[in-house]
């Protein structure tokens, strides 16, 4: 633990023992890496000084604020839960590892090192960045997407973890797997670990951790259309089981081929109306999205009997960045309305 006390990041959740900053901090970091999190992280503790606050803030701020991070079911999980803990709870975070998985959007990791680093609770927080380096130093073959490694990791992380200073061990681990143990190019030359490390006795760094099970990723094609009249512009709140719920977009027509071959723009007869803008791919974890941007000239009139049939709103311009858009929305809105 002594390299952890020398070397640790200087990471402003590190500065609280507050369990609603540690489990805000470890929702954002599920999401992106931890330069690029403290935004996010500082933004919302901003607005949100306790979870009182993110529990009775609108929805589509607490979206607003997460946009950019995607995975937005895991905001909408968030905002759940603060409101859970403060109604149900008198605003008090369960104190140990079984009692918190119970809450919506926590899971094992998560629940692991809220326990871990707020309540001293000896559990393992079993990450990306505890499979590699455990992987590598014990020289684990196991493939890590299968759920028997999931139970040889959990099991050696109960054995290995500091018992006096879980919640130390387990951010020694995220960090050591971050800046030295890294999935590519680790810096073995530095690690404290080097001497005792069976992944580089036996040269086999580059080949730990094994995942053998690949993502099954479809193409999906997109195609938003945007309307303006007076200086209001079209848009739509998506609904349902969808990705991207309760954020906004452009009014879709979604087609089996990037050819925009079908859809309400088709059978009203305005494709003669329509300009194509532009197009990008957007990469998901699961989706390729091929979009395409398209503005639709038509009168007041059909604008109206449009949004009575499709379901969008004509919201002021002037007020289009206070709406959560999914990232190559919020992208394609900043590029041709916010510049």
């Amino acid at each position: 633990m002594s390299y952890f006390d020398k070397n640790k990041r200087d990471l402003p959740w590190r500065h609280t023992n507050d369990p609603f900053h540690i489990w805000l901090s470890e929702i954002i970091l599920q999401q992106t890496r931890v330069d690029q999190g403290m935004k996010f992280y500082n933004n919302f503790i901003h607005e949100f000084d306790t979870i009182f606050d993110l529990a009775n803030a609108d929805e589509q701020k607490v979206l607003k604020l997460w946009q950019g991070l995607g995975y937005y079911s895991r905001a909408r999980n968030l905002h759940h839960t603060a409101k859970y803990i403060s109604n149900e709870l008198n605003g008090k975070f369960p104190n140990n590892f079984k009692d918190l998985k119970k809450l919506k959007g926590i899971g094992d990791y998560t629940a692991a090192a809220i326990a871990s680093i707020v309540y001293k609770e000896a559990v393992p927080a079993v990450d990306g960045n505890m499979y590699r380096v455990f992987s590598r130093y014990f020289n684990i073959e196991e493939d890590i997407s299968s759920s028997k490694a999931k139970k040889i990791f959990w099991q050696l992380g109960l054995e290995v973890i500091d018992k006096n200073r879980p919640g130390d061990f387990n951010q020694a681990i995220m960090d050591l797997g971050a800046t030295v143990c890294t999935p590519k190019s680790p810096k073995c030359e530095i690690c404290v670990l080097n001497e005792s490390c069976e992944a580089l006795r036996l040269k086999k760094v580059d080949q730990l951790p094994v995942k053998l099970k690949k993502v099954k990723v479809s193409n999906r094609f997109l195609h938003f259309i945007i309307l303006e009249n007076n200086h209001t512009i079209s848009l739509s709140k998506r609904t349902g089981n969808d990705v991207w719920r309760n954020l906004y977009t452009f009014p879709k027509i979604e087609t089996e081929t990037d050819l925009l071959d079908k859809g309400w723009i088709f059978e009203e007869n305005l494709e003669n109306d329509l300009t194509f803008i532009s197009e990008e791919k957007h990469i998901l974890s699961h989706q390729n999205l091929f979009i395409k941007y398209w503005k639709l000239n038509v009168s007041l009139n059909n604008i109206i009997n449009l949004s009575k049939k499709i379901g969008f709103e004509m919201i002021s311009i002037e007020s289009i960045d206070d709406y959560p858009f999914p990232k190559p929305i919020e992208k394609f809105i900043n590029n041709h309305y916010l510049n």
